[in-house]
């Protein structure tokens, strides 16, 4: 036990305040009550102590610190009664102070130790805040006091940390300091003030209830005699802990927060010449990569690029750890180690001897791995993974941050250099965004990212089109635009009434003669000319009249009104065809939706479909879309009978809605047969894919162009309501269809009414020819049963 005095305060700030006396009266009061109660041996002892203390006149009364130190023994006894009966002085942290703690004037060899180091460590790293612990010490104070006048708990204690460096260590160690004040006797000088108890809430809360309470209840009216007892526990594993919370509270993984994970880590195992490295478990297409960054976070990454070691030996280790994760140890990276492991063999030319690593799992998932090295000897085993063990679990969200992070970082550079992308592409702009962040990395001028191109693939090509659209909507505009000019000049009649102005009479001249006009077919200049007698003669000469004469005014509101794009009559029979348009595309594009879902089981196509006057769709499937799934043409003989029998599904689909639209509209069903594989890369500027090569353009100029081609030597369109056509250039690629159709018809899908034909040249395209055959619309159980077995049997 030591009895030297510590100074713990050097402010005399609070020691002016508060009027403070040092003696044992409390204790004395204490055992007396004891002794009225306690039937045990313990009285006996509790007798001894006091009457040691009533015998020796000092310690009655108000006791100088100083001359303790004659004392020892009966602060010995004390001790002794004041802490358990199995505690060991070497361990305890335990100490006897002034009433406000001041001075510690008896403590045990721990306490003294660790307060006597960490009073130095202060000193010469000049990290002493004054003002921090005079508000410590205050919140102490009126603690005390409102507990024990006011019965008030509520003001907020903060833990008092003390820190230092254990030179054995070389770890920063954490104690919490605990005062018990029960030995302290408060007196107060005059009569309590009434408090309120609401304000002090709202000021704790503010962090202001120092200055409040310094004004309601100064301390130089209270008196405190007494002692403090105070100990320390030791809180630096928690403390650590903690540390690792607060990083994962933060969502961060930048070097700063790393460094205090590793340090953390260093305290858990106590040991402060143990490193630690994290290696999350970075993938792009579910393949392992790590990140190039300069300064890693795992030894050995760092090492391997420091020595040169090859990329593809990284992807190898962590692909073969993957299928089997365990702990793995090399406490001594011995020449023999080396040659059964040649990777380690950079961490040896880096000075570690020694290297393990532990998995670490998020959700039950492998998030990535914890290194344990060492550049000394170290023996890795039980009982330090057990003292590793509470921060695992953390450690696991702390990589999943650094995965998610990574994730978001990739899927940014997606979207921004790129657009919506189905699954079957969607590994190749990983792969490609995955280049461009390699590439520059950490470097000021960002190079461009590469272009995503796809070889040699299989094209079809097929298109839904709404059967005369541009008559329709040129019948449309023509019926709204008459029913306008009838409506215009109506209202031009009943303003003539009201107001007298000849220049009514001229637009009413104007209107009559376009309402002549409009019964022949209307061109778009002739609409745009309507559209500017609208907007420069009409409607300033309707709007004047209305500003000018009240009572003609609900006449011209009427006539907006009509003319009003969203609910008037005048743009009735354009929304109608709208509505019609807008249910078949609807309809198409959520059947195609679906479909391809069973398209895609058979294997990976990239599948793209545009909104015209109705839908047209581009599908491309290749070895070069899944290069790890073996291509064979029996794939794209099952995604051309798919095709087929999508666009008979297709024709029966719209045929069906006929009697559900607002205006009857039919469909053509075409297909664009292409045998040779071709190019495509994705247009960055356009966000979307595009043929390569001046022979794969000619593939998209046919496409263009066929979707109202003749055919030959008549007046007659090749794409018919109720049929589908296939088109082609060479016979060897009609005779795989005439397979296909020869299937369907005998499964009652498609007529029996096959043509062959030959098409008129285009231009720039000659040599075209056609199947066109007819859809079968029966409907029946047997048509339905027989069609539930085709859509299954494209499935391979």
């Amino acid at each position: 036990m030591n009895t030297s005095v510590i100074q713990i305060n050097r402010n005399e700030c609070i020691n002016c305040q508060v009027e403070a006396t040092l003696s044992f009266r409390p204790l004395i009061t204490y055992l007396k009550d004891r002794l009225k109660t306690e039937k045990t041996l313990k009285a006996e002892f509790y007798r001894f102590l006091l009457e040691k203390i009533e015998r020796e006149e000092t310690l009655k009364n108000e006791i100088d610190v100083d001359d303790l130190v004659k004392h020892k023994d009966t602060l010995e006894l004390i001790y002794t009664i004041l802490t358990p009966l199995m505690a060991n002085e070497k361990d305890l942290m335990w100490a006897l102070s002034t009433p406000v703690p001041d001075k510690i004037f008896f403590s045990t060899d721990a306490f003294f130790e660790v307060l006597s180091l960490h009073s130095e460590q202060k000193k010469l790293n000049g990290t002493e805040n004054e003002e921090t612990k005079e508000r410590q010490q205050l919140q102490f104070i009126y603690r005390m006091i409102l507990n024990r006048f006011f019965n008030y708990t509520s003001i907020q204690k903060n833990d008092i940390l003390y820190a230092y460096t254990n030179p054995d260590t070389q770890l920063t160690q954490y104690y919490n300091i605990n005062a018990d004040t029960q030995f302290i006797n408060i007196t107060y000088k005059g009569e309590l003030p009434e408090l309120n108890f609401e304000l002090i809430a709202a000021q704790v809360q503010e962090g202001t209830e120092i200055e409040y309470l310094q004004e309601v209840l100064p301390l130089n009216k209270f008196k405190f005699d007494g002692f403090t007892v105070i100990s320390l526990a030791d809180v630096t594993l928690p403390h650590a802990i903690e540390g690792i919370r607060n990083a994962l509270v933060n969502h961060t993984y930048e070097n700063e927060a790393y460094e205090h994970v590793i340090q953390a880590l260093k305290t858990l195992a106590g040991d402060g010449h143990i490193e630690f490295g994290l290696l999350p478990f970075l993938t792009v297409n579910n393949k392992f990569v790590f990140d190039n960054a300069k300064d890693s976070q795992s030894i050995l990454i760092n090492s391997g690029k420091k020595h040169e070691l090859q990329e593809e030996t990284f992807y190898a280790l962590v692909e073969d750890y993957k299928e089997n994760p365990r702990p793995i140890f090399f406490n001594n990276l011995t020449d023999e180690v080396v040659q059964r492991f040649p990777f380690l063999d950079v961490l040896r030319k880096n000075d570690v001897r020694s290297y393990s690593f532990l998995p670490i799992y998020y959700n039950n998932q492998l998030a990535g791995v914890m290194e344990i090295y060492s550049k000394e000897d170290l023996e890795v085993d039980d009982k330090l993974i057990s003292k590793l063990h509470t921060a695992l679990p953390l450690l696991g969200q702390l990589l999943q941050y650094r995965i998610e992070e990574f994730n978001l970082q990739m899927d940014e550079v997606l979207k921004d250099k790129f657009t919506a992308l189905q699954p079957s592409v969607q590994w190749k702009f990983n792969q490609v965004v995955w280049d461009f962040l390699k590439k520059n990395k950490g470097k000021k001028k960002t190079q461009d990212i590469d272009t995503v191109t796809f070889k040699g693939l299989y094209p079809l090509f097929g298109a839904i089109d709404i059967r005369n659209s541009t008559v329709e909507r040129n019948y449309a505009l023509q019926a709204d635009l008459k029913i306008q000019l009838e409506k215009l000049s109506d209202t031009l009649i009943k303003l003539k009434i009201i107001v007298h102005l000849d220049l009514i009479d001229k637009i009413l001249f104007n209107c009559k003669d376009w309402i002549k006009k409009i019964d022949d077919f209307i061109s778009s200049s002739e609409e745009a000319l309507l559209n500017e007698f609208f907007e420069l003669e009409v409607y300033p000469v309707l709007k004047h009249i209305e500003k000018g004469h009240k009572s003609a005014a609900d006449i011209i509101q009427e006539y907006f009104q009509f003319i009003n794009p969203k609910h008037g009559e005048a743009f009735e029979n354009r929304r109608t065809l709208e509505t019609s348009m807008q249910f078949i595309n609807n309809a198409v594009s959520e059947y195609f939706e679906e479909a391809q879902h069973t398209l895609q089981a058979s294997y990976p196509c990239y599948f793209a479909k545009f909104r015209t006057d109705g839908v047209e769709y581009d599908i491309y499937i290749g070895q070069d879309i899944a290069p790890d799934r073996p291509f064979d043409l029996l794939y794209l003989k099952n995604i051309r009978l798919w095709q087929l029998t999508a666009m008979v599904e297709v024709a029966r689909l719209t045929n069906g809605l006929v009697s559900e639209m607002p205006r009857a509209l039919l469909t053509t069903q075409l297909i664009f047969i292409h045998s040779n594989p071709i190019d495509i890369s994705f247009r960055n500027d356009e966000r979307r894919f595009d043929v390569e090569g001046a022979y794969n353009i000619r593939y998209e100029v046919v496409k263009k162009r066929i979707d109202k081609v003749m055919v030959k030597g008549t007046d007659e369109r090749l794409t018919q309501p109720g049929k589908i056509a296939l088109v082609y250039f060479n016979t060897y690629e009609a005779n795989e269809y005439r397979e296909y159709i020869k299937y369907l018809q005998e499964q009652g899908f498609l007529q029996d009414n096959l043509e062959t034909l030959e098409l008129e040249e285009l231009q720039g395209v000659s040599g075209l020819k056609a199947l066109r055959v007819g859809v079968n619309y029966m409907s029946c159980d047997f048509f339905d049963e027989q069609w539930a077995k085709v859509k299954r049997s494209i499935s391979i």
